[in-house]
């Protein structure tokens, strides 16, 4: 039986990915900023429609960094539990206290509507997360950073790509940050980004990500080694090309599965928001015991006998995370929890055929029991 996995890694065509590294072996400029990297740089800030960017090895090494760029040494931040570690990880290990805010039922983004009442005279930035694809109510987290002077850090390793109101999501926030891991809808193998707009924060973070090395003879900050290879570069610049295309197919993945799932009773499906070019990164669906019969728990145990990979994310919430036991678990987040208990996001890929997403649609609704 062929297992079909949550996700699967979009790769070129393996010649196309030779002739791009092929002159690596004669310049031996392996990393340190090479031409690759500057390539892929440059391609990205015309692609992502930013100002600038900086590359790093990882999304996580981003969102740290990036963070530390800013400034931020102590205080709160405003954050979701309805993520990944990296996001809670970065703030903590910047010294930083993150503060949970609960999340929109349909968006699974952070609840603007809830965020201004955690606001604390030790508040120094909120950091919200694009959520699926799903974008934040960014008119409303940047009305209340204005009025509060606090600075905006974006999580958008679900947004590579996307929009909101023709402007690339990059361009929003103080920075946001990427990432390019093998899982990821565009991905370098491993890689991460953040865009901004201050050329001052890009010379900070670039120092970071470099030992805090000045220049040649001067090493003025304490800096980690967080820079991107020659080969995620040339790995990047590769799937950069094909990256519209993957996306399309993904969009046709995704009206299969609505086509099968959507109004069945038990079942919500992610909703297309309105001015936002998607990238369609997940497929998530929230089970409603009552209304459907079986619960996300039993319909993800019904697809693995079948080889079929599907995953409980976000489950559980950050805040529960064993790391932080005594710490974070009295957060008011209801609508978190509640969504992480029911939600599992489905196999999505740009080479995914549509005979398996008929196959898992099937699996599912025989676990329909009412």
């Amino acid at each position: 039986m062929n297992s079909i996995l949550v996700t699967r890694s979009s790769m070129p065509e393996f010649d196309e990915y030779i002739e791009e590294i092929r002159d690596m072996w004669d310049s031996h400029w392996l990393t340190n900023m090479g031409v690759k990297h500057k390539q892929f740089q440059k391609k990205l800030i015309e692609y992502l429609k930013i100002d600038n960017i900086e590359l790093l090895t990882n999304g996580h090494m981003a969102l740290e960094l990036g963070i530390q760029a800013l400034g931020l040494t102590e205080g709160e931040v405003i954050t979701t539990p309805f993520t990944f570690a990296s996001t809670t990880h970065a703030i903590v290990r910047n010294g930083l206290t993150p503060v949970f805010c609960d999340i929109d039922p349909v968006t699974f983004t952070i609840d603007a509507n809830k965020l201004e009442e955690l606001v604390t005279e030790r508040t120094v930035a909120i950091l919200p997360v694009h959520v699926y694809g799903n974008i934040c109510n960014i008119e409303e987290i940047d009305r209340i950073a204005k009025k509060y002077k606090l600075k905006v850090i974006y999580d958008a390793a679900h947004a590579f790509g996307e929009e909101y109101k023709g402007i690339g999501i990059g361009s929003y926030g103080d920075i946001s940050c990427f990432s390019f891991h093998a899982t990821k809808v565009f991905n370098s193998i491993e890689g991460g980004a953040v865009a901004f707009r201050d050329v001052s924060f890009g010379k900070t973070i670039y120092q970071l990500k470099n030992f805090g090395i000045k220049n040649e003879e001067e090493v003025d900050g304490i800096g980690a080694n967080a820079k991107m290879n020659e080969f995620c570069a040339a790995m990047g610049l590769c799937n950069l090309r094909h990256i519209d295309g993957e996306i399309a197919k993904r969009g046709k993945i995704v009206e299969r599965y609505c086509y099968h799932l959507d109004g069945i009773a038990g079942l919500r499906l992610n909703s297309q928001q309105l001015d936002v070019k998607s990238n369609y990164s997940y497929f998530p669906v929230v089970f409603d015991e009552r209304k459907f019969g079986s619960n996300r728990d039993e319909v993800k145990a019904a697809l693995a006998v079948c080889g079929i990979g599907a995953r409980k994310y976000f489950y559980p919430l950050t805040n529960t995370f064993e790391c932080f036991r005594g710490r974070y678990e009295n957060a008011q987040v209801p609508i978190a929890q509640k969504i992480s208990r029911r939600i599992l996001t489905l196999p999505l890929y740009a080479d995914l055929s549509m005979q398996d997403v008929d196959k898992i649609c099937d699996i599912i609704l025989k676990c329909k029991k009412l």
